[in-house]
């Protein structure tokens, strides 16, 4: 018997004060798979990867995790999120604490780590991403491009089953965008699973196993970058698609 896919979303639906945001969606995503969420602002991307991680409750239909019904009102979220790392747009970074502090919040807090233990391993970490030496800074003191590879380690220092990253350089000057795609590129040769939301199509590309084409709460189209980005079937995502191409941005 095969294993359930890591995340599966069921005829997910999200309403707003009446305006239905996500409209009976279906989303799988197999473990060391890497989805990438494409579509304009408000086609529901942000919607879908904060009803995964449960800051935001579905209105009907059903999310699973490792084949847990994770959107059942019995569930703890919090003993959920343990589970899920998300990146934000915004790092969402402690601003009174250092980076190190930062990182060790969660393993200390939420998972009972000693500080040695937690300390240490967020120290491999930042290694890892070229950060170790602004382990005792405080975020202001960091580039946005350091700040958001602080941010990505945050969220992997609890070995999360899910990685969900949400337009994670939207807020970074162009010349800092290539060193947060270059760790995510990595993490995704290791074996990652993850999902992601994003307007850059050439990292969209590169990184994913399956495209995602999301209009008006829906998954249109979706498959192969190669197909999606180059030969899409759909006239709505062809038409998103020329719209990219000439901001230059595909």
């Amino acid at each position: 018997m095969s294993a359930p896919p890591v995340l599966e979303c069921a005829a997910v639906r999200k309403e707003f004060r009446g305006n239905l945001v996500l409209r009976d969606l279906d989303l799988t995503v197999a473990e060391h798979e890497v989805v990438v969420l494409i579509g304009a602002s408000g086609s529901g991307k942000s919607t879908l990867l904060r009803c995964v991680n449960l800051l935001e409750p579905v209105s009907d239909g059903s999310i699973r995790l490792d084949g847990e019904h994770i959107t059942d009102p019995a569930v703890d979220p919090d003993r959920v999120r343990r589970r899920i790392g998300m990146v934000f747009q915004g790092y969402n970074l402690f601003p009174h604490m250092t980076v190190l502090d930062n990182i060790t919040l969660a393993p200390r807090r939420v998972h009972g780590r000693a500080r040695a233990e937690a300390e240490a391993q967020a120290m491999g970490l930042l290694e890892r991403v070229g950060l170790a030496d602004k382990a005792k800074e405080f975020p202001d003191r960091l580039s946005g491009g350091q700040q958001q590879r602080a941010a990505v380690v945050r969220a992997l220092v609890n070995a999360p089953r899910l990685l969900l990253l949400d337009e994670v350089t939207s807020a970074l000057d162009p010349e800092l965008v290539g060193e947060v795609l270059d760790l995510i590129r990595t993490l995704r040769d290791d074996g990652m699973t993850m999902l992601i939301a994003t307007h850059e199509m050439g990292f969209a590309r590169q990184v994913a196993d399956r495209v995602c084409f999301l209009h008006d709460g829906a998954i249109l189209e979706q498959g192969p970058p190669e197909r999606v980005l180059g030969e899409p079937a759909e006239p709505r995502t062809r038409q998103f698609l020329q719209r990219i191409i000439d901001a230059g941005r595909l």
